[in-house]
């Protein structure tokens, strides 16, 4: 059975001009010089000439994965070679570290590759765009590269979500996990929580809040949209107690304040699920308030200065300066 070649996202393709399948190694023992390639034959280096990508986000590499991809080299050969760009007399790897590791561990003395002529910026995106779509790799991982390439180019969040094709918010949603306590950080990284249970737990601001939830989600088993719901509700309760206790008479009077008899406007499932994706997007408590006759407000809660200047920032941008 064949095994076919693992694309690596649209945006890494445009960036590389496409890429070429290598027949299977039993074809290709024979390493030759460059200039001495066949036309349309791809060019083979030695594993021990390629230094690894300086700017791989990737930190930590399964070695049952890698030695499972060893053997289906050894089976079917390598039908996607690595990209590599010439650093003086040596190749730095842009993209295709696991196969790189396969491929020493199967004991391949050369591999098959792409040369391509790019700077260092062009490098630190290839590598993000190749990590982007693998689901084994680490949400802090790919955070802490956006969080590094915006400090070394000074870009903003737009800017970045565009050179790599993706949408703002989830280049923003990614970079707000570094903003998590470290012990939900260590959750995320050891695979005990997603990364959606870690942006559910955003909006609650307070560490040890987020911390006790973070545990509960793992003792109890909680779906990511049962969290989203508990964290809701436990918003809604601060607010109601802020309001309740904002309504109290001066302590000498000793009466209590009278119940309203106004029944509760219930809401739209729709209104709901609103306000879960706004609070997806901008990582903090957000209320939409309807009339009967279609009028309303939304309110956006923060809870420091530091929150209302990201908030500021991600709304307004550049534009803010």
């Amino acid at each position: 059975m064949s095994t076919a070649p693992r694309r690596l996202g649209r945006g890494l393709e445009a960036l590389l001009g496409g890429s070429t399948a290598v027949t299977p190694r039993a074809s290709l023992q024979i390493h030759q010089p460059e200039g001495d390639k066949p036309s349309g034959e791809l060019p083979r280096v030695s594993v021990y000439e390629i230094d690894r990508n300086p700017f791989q986000p990737r930190k930590e590499f399964n070695e049952e994965q890698i030695a499972e991809l060893a053997e289906s080299l050894d089976k079917h050969g390598m039908l996607q070679p690595l990209v590599v760009r010439r650093v003086g007399d040596r190749y730095q790897l842009i993209a295709g570290e696991r196969r790189l590791r396969a491929s020493i561990k199967a004991g391949w003395p050369d591999v098959p590759v792409q040369i391509r002529e790019v700077d260092d910026r062009q490098m630190s995106e290839l590598a993000m765009i190749e990590n982007l779509q693998r689901r084994d790799l680490n949400a802090l991982e790919k955070a802490a590269s956006f969080q590094n390439y915006l400090a070394q180019y000074r870009c903003t969040h737009e800017e970045l979500a565009a050179r790599l094709s993706m949408d703002r918010s989830t280049v923003a949603n990614l970079i707000r996990l570094m903003e998590l306590p470290a012990g939900v950080q260590d959750s995320l990284r050891a695979g005990l929580i997603s990364a959606g249970h870690a942006r559910a737990l955003l909006p609650l601001g307070e560490e040890r809040e987020q911390i006790r939830v973070c545990q509960q989600i793992q003792t109890e088993g909680w779906s990511v949209r049962l969290t989203e719901q508990r964290v809701q509700e436990m918003l809604d309760g601060e607010d109601a107690a802020t309001a309740n206790s904002g309504s109290l008479t001066s302590p000498t009077t000793k009466t209590k304040p009278k119940a309203s008899k106004k029944p509760a406007r219930t809401r739209s499932s729709q209104i709901v699920s609103l306000e879960q994706e706004l609070r997806s997007a901008l990582g903090t408590k957000i209320e939409i308030r309807q009339t009967a006759r279609g009028r309303g407000k939304i309110v956006i809660h923060f809870s420091s200065a530091a929150e209302f200047d990201r908030l500021r920032d991600y709304m307004v941008g550049d534009e803010a300066a």
